[in-house]
């Protein structure tokens, strides 16, 4: 019969800085895989790192999608470990990962199917077409492991266990730029594959990832997970999950398609302004990393206060760690502020284009300050069960305000680049402050999904 582990640092509080910065390096390596991976695949063509580009805009939708189950389980399970309740969260940890992998095969076999026809759908031709189909069909055709690992990676971390789930995606990372140098290329008498190469790299990568990650879960868990937990349907389970699963999803796509908007009316400002864009784009996300660290680390943290009932607790550490990430934010503010001309030109040479990007960087003290305090707070609602209001919000602030504020300050007021910039920071702090005084009301107290059972406190004690 399985049976109640006593693990290591399971029951000791959790430190905020010891969850962060492996949280923090796993991000920071994620955003780079994108970089080396269009520097390698630039080395073929510039047709080929438009195929690949194109081809992972739907790759990105996907993993958006994947989310749902993910984000929900993550916080359904923090909380029940916040309450002691054991068996219940390996119960939800196993019903995760086969409901991931049950969306991630339809839509891996919706890639497989159709792949040609979504690629064409974006008006592509000739080569590019051609290494966008074949990205497509191999990465997408096997994007349920993604869904796997992003059930897992989730579960694992909320267990505290961020440091080990950073150090598998570093292992993965390096087996794919090896696995890409041997297979684009055709290194040490392996097939030169080209687009196809970067893509079985991709896949051979996430099997073995999946390995170590599964592994990692058993290490984990406080009960051990039976088969059955695997294939046992819950509909409460499911329940719950998917109501903290689905609102957090449909605020990042809403996020999602209003950046297009955006850049669909850069387009109309020239190509050296959708070129600034995007390296202005590049530059600040390295500004807001640590934020996205803090909020994940809180929202950990959080949620298993909330489980654990002790909700005055929860409510003083958002504000610590909001203060935490302001300052760092500030302070990578300031730095890409001042050496903004620097860092431009290591993308480009362009007079037009430094100036254009140079000018929306002074912005970014505006903008950056308002994304973190939202990234902290609505990390740590959702992990406290207030999952909806953030979205309700969200609908409201970037679809029906700061869209049409683009629109007016771009076109009307002539404010080129800029104008965007300055619609998406109104936003952002719209949010903030809303948000803010969410928290300090402690609406989200009421919205707790689970509460401590004496019976199996006492079962574990």
């Amino acid at each position: 019969m399985a049976s109640i582990k006593a693990k290591r640092g399971q029951g000791e509080k959790l430190n905020l800085f010891t969850l962060t910065w492996p949280i923090f390096l796993e991000v920071f390596l994620f955003m780079l895989m994108g970089i080396v991976d269009t520097f390698m695949l630039s080395a073929l063509s510039d047709d080929a790192v438009s195929g690949v580009g194109a081809a992972n805009q739907y790759i990105h939708i996907a993993i958006l999608v994947l989310e749902v189950v993910g984000t929900g389980a993550a916080i359904v399970v923090s909380q029940y470990l916040g309450s002691k309740r054991y068996i219940e969260a390996s119960k939800i940890s196993a019903l995760a990962v086969t409901l991931n992998l049950a969306v991630g095969l339809l839509i891996s076999a919706g890639y497989l199917i159709f792949s040609r026809s979504m690629m064409t759908a974006m008006n592509l031709q000739g080569e590019v077409l051609e290494y966008a189909e074949q990205y497509l069909s191999i990465v997408g055709g096997a994007i349920f492991l993604q869904a796997i690992i992003n059930s897992l990676a989730a579960i694992i971390r909320v267990h505290g266990w961020t440091k080990q789930t950073m150090y598998i995606s570093l292992g993965m990372n390096i087996i794919h730029v090896v696995g890409n140098y041997l297979l684009i290329f055709g290194k040490f008498g392996f097939p030169e594959m080209g687009v196809q190469g970067a893509a079985i790299s991709s896949v051979l990568s996430r099997v073995i990832a999946l390995v170590f990650f599964f592994w990692l879960l058993y290490q984990v868990v406080e009960y051990r997970i039976k088969f059955q937990f695997y294939i046992t349907l819950s509909k409460e389970y499911i329940g719950r999950i998917l109501h903290i699963g689905i609102p957090a999803a449909f605020e990042q796509v809403i996020y999602q398609v209003c950046q297009l908007v955006f850049i669909y009316y850069a387009t109309y400002l020239g190509a050296e302004a959708l070129a600034a864009r995007q390296y202005a784009t590049n530059i600040s996300m390295f500004t807001f990393l640590f934020a996205i660290a803090i909020g994940m680390g809180t929202a950990i943290i959080v949620g298993r206060l909330v489980g654990a009932n002790e909700k005055e607790e929860a409510y003083s550490r958002l504000w610590k760690s909001l203060k935490s990430a302001l300052m760092i934010t500030l302070t990578m503010v300031i730095l890409v502020m001042i050496f903004r001309y620097q860092l431009i030109e290591l993308f480009t040479d362009n007079p037009e284009v430094i100036k254009i990007a140079s000018s929306v960087l002074l912005l970014s003290i505006f903008l950056e300050t308002g994304r973190t305090m939202n990234i902290v707070i609505i990390n740590s609602l959702r992990a406290a069960g207030d999952a909806r209001f953030p979205v309700i919000i969200g609908v409201f602030s970037m679809v029906l305000m700061s869209l049409p504020l683009g629109y007016f300050l771009v076109f009307y007021l002539n404010m080129g680049l800029p104008g965007i910039w300055i619609a998406i920071a109104v936003d952002e702090w719209t949010r903030a402050t809303i948000m803010y005084f969410r928290w300090k009301s402690r609406a989200w107290e009421k919205y707790a999904l689970v509460h401590p059972e004496a019976s199996e406190k006492k079962a574990i004690t």
